[in-house]
C-alpha cells in the first residue's frame, strides 16, 4: 500500500505551485563499482550526435510506464525529453485484450491511493474501459476457525476498498495515457549493457552525463537513469547498489478460476503454510494467489484440473480446520467475550467464499523472496519498484509501493526543474529516497512480521492469532485505521 499522503496528492496535481524551498547542495556521490566507469571528456564530445535525452527509464513495465505518465502530466516535467529501454514487444505491438478471454492469472490490487493518482495523469479512464473489479467488502480470516476479521468499505466512508485489474490492463493503460500525452518520449526496444558516467565538458551545455550503451551496440546519454527494470534490475547492478534480504521457502501458485455467482468479496485465508486468497476479477471470475511450500506448489500445478479445483475449494472452506463461529451460525466465536455487543449484524457474519467449479487459466508458480536496496539513488541513477524492494504477495502491495516511488519521484524531479538544479544531482535524488524509504520499510517489515507469523503452526501461537483477527474484528477504531493504512491513506500505522 502505498504511501502517498493527501498533501502529496495536492502537490502532484498543482507541482508548479508547491516548491518553494531551496534544495541543499552535497558532495557529488561517486557511482561504485568496477561497472560504472569515468569516460573522458574528449571521447563523449567526439560521440556527440549519440542522442541525449533527459531521462532514460529503463524498464517499461508497469511502475516505469507510470513514472513516464506522471513526467508527461506535471508542468514542470512534461517538456523532458524521455527514453524508454525495454525489449518486450508488447511496448512496441501492443497487447491484444479480448474480454471474451478469461482474465489473465496475473493480477494487481489497486488501492484507492493509487486509483487516485492514475485519474491525476489520466491513465484511470483507460483501465474503465477494460475488465476491471472493484471490492467493498474483504474477509481474512485462518485454518483454527478461533477468529476472522471482516472489513467493509462503509465502514471507512468508502465506495470500495480497493480493485482488481489485470497487469496487461494497467500496462496498456499506462501506455495508451502516455502516447496521448503529446510528450517527447522515445521507445529503444532493446536491453541495456553497460552503463557509464561522462564527465562535464566546457564546451557543452548538458554538464555530466550517463552513457547508456544497448544490446544492438549503440549508445545514448541520459541526465538521469531511472532503474525501474525488476528484481534482477541491470541498471541496480551496473550502479553498485548492494540489497539486503532472504528467500522464502515459499512459493506462489497463480490462476484464474470461475465460480457460479460474481464476486465483489476479497477472501483471504492462513493455513499452515501459507495464505490463499481469492480475489475478484470481474464477471464470474476470480483470482488464485496460493503460497506454499515448493515441493506443494510443484505438486498442484501438475496435479489434474478436478483434483485442483477440489484442493483450492477446500483449502477455501473447512480444509485443514473448521470455519469460524459467528451468532448467525449457532454459536458464539471462543473470543466473543473482546465485544460488548451481544449480537452481530449480518454483515459481519462469517461468510463461505463462493465455490470454485473450473480453472480458467493456466498455473502458474513463483518463488517469493524479500529484497531490500542498500540505497536507493547515486550520482544519475535512482532506483523505483522491484529494483528497489521486493515483499511477500499476501497482501497485494508489491506493485502499489512501485507506483508510489513513480509519483514520488517524478515530484521530486519537479521541485529541482522549479530551482534550477540538476536532476540527476544525487543531493536531489535522495530527497526522494528520504520521501519512499521509511514508508516502503515500514510495509516490508509488517508483511514479513506477518510471513513469519503464520509460518509457524503451534497452539499457544494459534489461539493469539486468533485472538488477534477477533479484537481487529471487535474494535472499530483499530479496523478503520488498518483500513486506512491498507488504501494508501496514511504513511504508516497505528493512527498516523
Amino acid at each position: 500500500m502505498i504511501r502517498i499522503s493527501t498533501r502529496q496528492w495536492a502537490f502532484h496535481r498543482h507541482a508548479w505551485k508547491s516548491v518553494n524551498r531551496t534544495l541543499s547542495s552535497g558532495a557529488e556521490a561517486k557511482l561504485a563499482g568496477a561497472s560504472i566507469e569515468q569516460g573522458s571528456a574528449d571521447k563523449q564530445r567526439s560521440e556527440s550526435n549519440l542522442p541525449v535525452h533527459d531521462v532514460a527509464i529503463v524498464g517499461g513495465g508497469m511502475v516505469g510506464m507510470a513514472l513516464a505518465c506522471s513526467l508527461a502530466k506535471l508542468p514542470l516535467t512534461n517538456h523532458l525529453n524521455i527514453a524508454i529501454v525495454d525489449s518486450n514487444p508488447a511496448l512496441q505491438n501492443g497487447q491484444s485484450i479480448k474480454k471474451e478471454t478469461p482474465p489473465d492469472p496475473r493480477v494487481s490490487t489497486v488501492t484507492p491511493a493509487t486509483r487516485a493518482l492514475f485519474q491525476d495523469v489520466g491513465a484511470w479512464k483507460y483501465v474503465e474501459e477494460h475488465r476491471h473489479a472493484y471490492f467493498d467488502r474483504m474477509q481474512v480470516w485462518d485454518y483454527t476457525g478461533l477468529g476472522y476479521t471482516k472489513y467493509h468499505a462503509r465502514d471507512a466512508n468508502k465506495e470500495v476498498l480497493g480493485c482488481v485489474v489485470e497487469n496487461k490492463v494497467l500496462h496498456k493503460s499506462l501506455l495508451s495515457c502516455l502516447q496521448d500525452s503529446g510528450s517527447q518520449h522515445k521507445l529503444y526496444p532493446l536491453r541495456l549493457s553497460s552503463m557509464h558516467l561522462e564527465p562535464a565538458s566546457a564546451s557543452s551545455h548538458h554538464g555530466s552525463l550517463a552513457k547508456l550503451e544497448l544490446s544492438d551496440g549503440n549508445s545514448l546519454y541520459a541526465k538521469l537513469v531511472v532503474g525501474a527494470d525488476g528484481s534482477k534490475s541491470r541498471v541496480k547492478e551496473l550502479a553498485g547498489i548492494s540489497s539486503t534480504g532472504w528467500k522464502y521457502s515459499q512459493n506462489a501458485v497463480i490462476c484464474t478460476v470461475e465460480h457460479m455467482e460474481e464476486n465483489r468479496c476479497a477472501w483471504q485465508r492462513f493455513l499452515p503454510n501459507g495464505p490463499v486468497a481469492l480475489l475478484p476479477v470481474g464477471d464470474k471470475f476470480s483470482n488464485i494467489v496460493w503460497t506454499m511450500d515448493p515441493e506443494d506448489s510443484l505438486n498442484r500445478k501438475s496435479m489434474s484440473e478436478v483434483d485442483f479445483v477440489k484442493e483450492v475449494n477446500r483449502a477455501l472452506d473447512n480444509g485443514y480446520g473448521p470455519r469460524p463461529k459467528s451468532q448467525s451460525f449457532g454459536g458464539a466465536s471462543p473470543f466473543s467475550w473482546l465485544t460488548a455487543k451481544n449480537t452481530v449484524s449480518a454483515d459481519d457474519c462469517f461468510e463461505i467464499p463462493p465455490k470454485i467449479t473450473k480453472l480458467a487459466s493456466e498455473r502458474m508458480v513463483f518463488p517469493l523472496s524479500l529484497k531490500h536496496a542498500n540505497s536507493y539513488a547515486k550520482k544519475h541513477v535512482v532506483l523505483i519498484g522491484d529494483a528497489a524492494h521486493t515483499v511477500h504477495p499476501l497482501a497485494g502491495q508489491g506493485v502499489n509501493m512501485g507506483f508510489g516511488d513513480a509519483f514520488s519521484l517524478s515530484n521530486v524531479i519537479a521541485e529541482g526543474i522549479a530551482v534550477g538544479s540538476d536532476i540527476g544531482e544525487v543531493s536531489l535524488l535522495r530527497r526522494y529516497e528520504s520521501d519512499r524509504k521509511p514508508a516502503n520499510l515500514t510495509m516490508m517489515a509488517i508483511l514479513d512480521g506477518f510471513q513469519k507469523a503464520y509460518s509457524v503452526d503451534f497452539g499457544p501461537l494459534n489461539v493469539l492469532r486468533a485472538a488477534a483477527f477477533q479484537g481487529v474484528q471487535s474494535f472499530s477504531p483499530l479496523k478503520r485505521n488498518i483500513m486506512s493504512y491498507a488504501s494508501g491513506e496514511q504513511r504508516f500505522p497505528l493512527f498516523s
